[in-house]
């Protein structure tokens, strides 16, 4: 399983984004892995389509992709402190590392600091 970062699906989605190209090759790269991501990184994912009117395109497009919603189960809340207090990165970036962790999976991001923190934590790292 490969736990994709916000970075990665908005780029996937938006053709104008910087690190289109490069999300694309990425994840053709996936193409035989599942994917996942937080419940947190996908509304993250999902707050501009949101505003554009396009929400429902935006799901359809993450449901194509076969992107699979992460839940932050048990005790999520005291992980994700744990988390953020030791590696210093924001709550959504540490959202992504403790799907991964839950699945057992790598992480997929184009964030030098989550890609870093990702290593540092045993995580097989794509992207960055």
């Amino acid at each position: 399983m490969i736990v994709l970062d916000a970075s990665v699906l908005i780029a996937h989605l938006d053709a104008t984004d910087a690190h289109h190209d490069r999300a694309q090759r990425l994840l053709l790269q996936a193409a035989d892995q599942e994917l996942a991501a937080s419940v947190v990184t996908v509304a993250e994912v999902l707050v501009a389509p949101a505003r554009a009117g396009q929400l429902a395109r935006a799901t359809a497009a993450l449901a194509e992709l076969g992107v699979a919603p992460v839940s932050l189960d048990g005790d999520a809340h005291v992980r994700l402190a744990t988390l953020r207090a030791e590696t210093g990165l924001k709550l959504p970036d540490c959202c992504v590392l403790l799907a991964a962790e839950q699945g057992r999976g790598a992480v997929g991001t184009f964030d030098d600091r989550l890609a870093a923190a990702g290593r540092a934590r045993g995580h097989l790292v794509l992207g960055a």
